[in-house]
């Protein structure tokens, strides 16, 4: 018996050669296909076919697909969770170095510098006090979910010195036991964010989280603190984060997400000084995409041929 699998974005050729090509047909463009295979397109105003069985998308969330719509249905969607963890977290603590240290501020300054070497000497001594920064281990870093990653940064940021205190209410057993005994458990978000000099977020987006990070939130803070998004742009309210950047309420914002995907050309975070801009490079490597790729495959061809599998939305299968 063969299958046909259709494809919403391009997927590597190497994750596909795991497919033996006499029982699988896979292509961007297919009818009636078995299973649909994606990694960023958007599915929730998509004609699913009737003949879709299941849907694998090449990523650690689901917010691009309608996963309850496709629970109702009895059509599984898997994922892979975890599985961006380590790169996340190491973009992560590059952003609590950035931030802590003003480099990206400093490179910029060293690059625009003419003249002579004298003329330049004379403007770095004279201009590094600008640069003025901090030692992690002075610094509390608050991290809002404990999940998968949310685990990694914090062990992570204690390891490096940091006081660290966690927020989640619905942590899992399996993430405890990966938890340092040394990260402490705040008793609220506002606990978090008054004991905080750094607040990261990682936490899915959805109507709970939803301007989690917001004015009244920020306030609460020390002045001068920093927060950093590298989960999912609304979950930070926009506004409240730059009038606070400008006040200098925020001291820093390592951001690799926003509202707006791409941030248009005339954003007022491009120009604002104390802000670190990456373009959604979280879960961008090389070791990520192979694991997402063998998960969401071996996911796809193990329910298509009746093979034990691991459901992500095991309510499909009631």
């Amino acid at each position: 018996m063969s299958f046909k699998i259709l494809t919403l974005n391009n997927i590597s050729i190497r994750g596909l050669e795991r497919l033996p090509r006499d029982r699988y047909e896979v292509a961007s463009e297919i009818g009636h296909p078995d299973a649909i295979m994606l990694r960023s397109a958007d599915m929730h105003s998509m004609d699913i076919p009737a003949s879709v069985i299941a849907i694998a998308r090449a990523g650690a969330g689901t917010n691009n697909v309608p996963v309850a719509r496709m629970s109702g249905v009895g059509i599984p969607v898997f994922n892979a969770p975890g599985a961006n963890a380590n790169a996340v977290k190491e973009l992560v603590l590059a952003g609590l170095f950035l931030a802590a240290r003003n480099i990206c501020q400093g490179w910029e300054f060293v690059r625009s510098l003419k003249g002579d070497d004298h003329a330049i000497e004379a403007a770095i001594e004279k201009g590094k006090k600008r640069f003025v920064g901090h030692e992690l281990p002075t610094r509390s870093l608050g991290v809002i979910g404990l999940g998968a990653i949310g685990v990694e940064v914090a062990n992570a940021a204690l390891a490096l010195g940091m006081k660290v205190r966690g927020y989640d209410p619905q942590i899992t057993v399996q993430r405890a036991w990966q938890l340092s005994s040394g990260v402490e458990q705040a008793l609220s978000l506002d606990d978090l964010f008054a004991r905080s000099d750094t607040i990261t977020v990682h936490v899915p987006l959805n109507d709970a989280t939803r301007g989690l990070v917001n004015e009244a939130r920020i306030q609460l803070m020390r002045r001068g603190s920093a927060v950093l998004n590298f989960a999912r742009g609304p979950i930070v309210d926009e506004a409240a984060m730059l009038a606070a950047l400008k006040s200098g309420r925020l001291g820093h914002a390592a951001l690799d997400v926003y509202d707006q995907e791409p941030l248009p050309a005339d954003h007022p975070l491009r120009t604002l000084e104390h802000v670190t801009l990456s373009p959604h490079l979280g879960y961008v490597t090389e070791d990520v995409f192979r694991v997402f790729y063998q998960g969401a495959l071996e996911d796809i061809e193990a329910w298509l041929r009746g093979a034990p599998i691991r459901v992500m939305n095991p309510e499909a299968l009631a």
